[in-house]
């Protein structure tokens, strides 16, 4: 049963990756991005406005950090994802969002002087190559001759926001519920996405494009945190953070079913090099200052 919630959580998460792409030509990015959001921010409020008013003076203090996180974490990163979907595929979204785990690390080691291992810096490049495989498109003369396609660049910086987002959160540790930290991060990314939903084109909410928008706000916005943070406290954040390396592969199965994506050879090598570098990175945890001052002594 505890398995459930980590894996329940990389499923929603590949679905909305899904859902992504779907909504490509469905509703305008801003649109989305913004609605989604709102009705998150719309939901919570009866039940977290009080407990927020009345924990005021502690939050006050960290009101900064808040917003940071809320622009990296729920701004940024999705709305970049949004306007990447319009000319890349969910596979590849979901292929280069599992670098996240990879940076994460990198950010950590740099940041919070977490030890620099084997394991991090074998498994970093093993990871960037895969990602690179699969923007490439299985040819490096492509790659060259064209760069990388501006929805998998558009991803890139994504998952790099979304990287930093998890390790401020680590580095500040912040003293507040879990429930109303995401609370007040979504009223920042409602905040941050207005201007961009109020002057960009909208197609308006449709029969065609509301599921998709409830799919974003429900089981991706408010069930997919209460599962992931229930998941952390079942498991640990060591044992959950590894179900994160299934994103991809579900992503691609989806993608392939639901939106009839096709999956070439360089989407499985590719895939199989990023997930094994952030399994190297993970779990080969040999230092190597160590072997260095052994070597200098």
């Amino acid at each position: 049963m505890q398995y459930l919630y980590p894996l329940v959580t990389v499923m929603i998460w590949a679905g909305n990756n899904v859902i992504t792409k779907a909504a490509a030509g469905r509703i305008f990015p801003a649109e989305i991005g913004f609605y989604r959001w709102l009705l998150a921010g719309l939901l919570f409020t009866p039940f977290l406005l009080g407990p927020v008013l009345r924990n005021r003076a502690a939050i006050k203090p960290i009101v900064g950090k808040v917003i940071v996180l809320g622009v990296l974490g729920m701004a940024i990163y999705q709305s970049l994802a949004y306007y990447a979907a319009t000319v890349t595929t969910a596979t590849n979204i979901g292929i280069i969002l599992s670098l996240v785990p990879v940076m994460t690390l990198g950010m950590s080691i740099a940041s919070l002087g977490t030890a620099l291992t084997a394991g991090a810096l074998v498994g970093a490049l093993v990871s960037f190559a895969g990602v690179l495989l699969v923007v490439s498109q299985g040819s490096w003369a492509v790659l060259i001759a064209h760069g990388v396609n501006l929805g998998d660049l558009m991803m890139l910086v994504a998952t790099l926001a979304y990287a930093t987002y998890s390790t401020l959160l680590k580095k500040w540790q912040l003293r507040m519920p879990p429930l109303q930290l995401l609370y007040l991060q979504i009223l920042v990314a409602i905040v941050a996405l207005f201007p961009l939903f109020l002057f960009s084109p909208k197609t308006g909410l449709t029969a065609n494009n509301v599921p998709l928008v409830l799919y974003a706000c429900i089981p991706t916005s408010m069930l997919a945190p209460l599962l992931w943070m229930k998941a952390i406290s079942t498991l640990g954040p060591s044992r959950t953070t590894l179900f994160f390396n299934l994103v991809p592969i579900f992503t691609a199965l989806v993608a392939a079913l639901a939106l009839g994506e096709q999956l070439a050879a360089y989407h499985f090598v590719g895939g199989a090099l990023t997930l094994g570098g952030v399994i190297l990175a993970e779990r080969w945890t040999t230092p190597l200052r160590k072997k260095t001052l052994k070597r200098a002594a």
